[in-house]
């Protein structure tokens, strides 16, 4: 079969396309061909060295695809060739193995997809899987909250805007380009903002009404994380997950006796946090199957490109570019 190889971390052209042997299904196992392969930050990482789960090298990158099973290893009786899965990496004891035609995993690992559930949707479920933690594990989302989410039109981002109105809250939507705002508007989003042309935490004041957010999502850190302070409502939390420009700068707890008179929370979030909660995991996909079944789930995909120019497709993730998400077709 046709794989992805990662021999020593590197930039985009360390990732060799190659001929390795296709597995065969163990004991408990079945054996997956990939329809659909995402790619997302972890792999970014793992291909840097810089990823906290790290694989051991060489290894085939990858943590999210949706595919078919081809084959059945010994002991199971209850799948069936033919049976359209979703399979994630993060229900593996190493997070790698999806770029690649084909991937052995344990049964439990190839979650059955709900009947007529699209395959390009479904490999991008490693998003939503994050999203939906953020606005039910992280915080307990309801119906009416105020969401900012930063970077929105990315692909956990512009998950977090669907699932959170879905659930009935507001969105504000935070992006630096016309394309990714005309997105975050098309996913109907109350208000998009330009963190590069506007006033952000004036925007959002206005945009929730001078009540300020009860939620805000950030994946970048940097020099700018303090600012969030500002644009809490009462009791209200910023929710940590990324450091995409680096460690969040500055004093914090300054930023936060600033605004006291809201009594701001900070989470510095990882789902990660549950990779031995398998009841808290069957609960998250328990929950977008459902969505997933009823065709709330609708991904923004930016680009369809070959297995073989991975490279090209993590490269374009890594320059900021890709509205939604990138997928490979092997």
């Amino acid at each position: 079969m046709k794989a992805i190889l990662l021999r020593r971390p590197g930039g985009p052209e360390a990732l060799e396309y190659v001929e390795v042997p296709t597995p065969a299904p163990g004991a408990g196992e079945v054996l997956v061909k990939a329809d659909t392969i995402g790619v997302g930050m972890p792999e970014v990482l793992v291909r840097r060295g810089t990823y906290g789960w790290m694989p051991p090298l060489p290894a085939i990158p990858g943590i999210e695809m949706s595919g078919t099973i081809a084959a059945c290893g010994d002991g199971i009786a209850d799948r069936a060739i033919g049976e359209a899965v979703f399979v994630s990496a993060r229900d593996l004891p190493v997070r790698a193995g999806c770029y690649a035609e084909y991937i052995a995993v344990p049964a439990a690992a190839a979650h059955p997809l709900p009947p007529g559930a699209a395959l390009e949707a479904a490999a991008c479920l490693s998003n939503y899987q994050v999203a939906w933690h953020l606005l039910h594990s992280a915080w307990r989302g309801r119906a009416g909250d105020r969401i900012v989410v930063h970077a929105a039109a990315g692909g956990v981002g512009s998950a977090a805007v669907q699932l959170a109105l879905i659930a009935g809250m507001e969105v504000v939507g935070i992006a630096g380009s016309p394309a990714k705002l005309r997105a975050v508007r098309g996913l109907g989003a109350r208000e998009a903002i330009d963190y590069r042309r506007e006033d952000v935490v004036a925007r959002v004041r206005e945009a929730t009404r001078g009540r300020g957010a009860d939620l805000i999502l950030d994946p970048i850190g940097g020099a700018g994380f303090a600012r969030n302070f500002a644009m809490l409502a009462p009791l209200g939390m910023v929710v940590s997950y990324g450091r995409l420009d680096g460690p969040p700068d500055g004093d914090l707890l300054a930023a936060m006796r600033a605004a006291h008179i809201a009594s701001p929370a900070l989470r510095f979030f990882t789902i990660h946090s549950f990779d031995d909660r398998p009841e808290i995991r069957a609960e998250m996909m328990r929950a977008l199957f459902a969505h997933l079944a009823a065709g709330e789930i609708r991904p923004l995909i930016h680009a369809r490109l070959p297995l073989a120019e991975a490279g090209r497709a993590q490269a374009m993730l890594e320059r900021g570019e890709v509205v939604g998400k990138v997928l490979l077709k092997p």
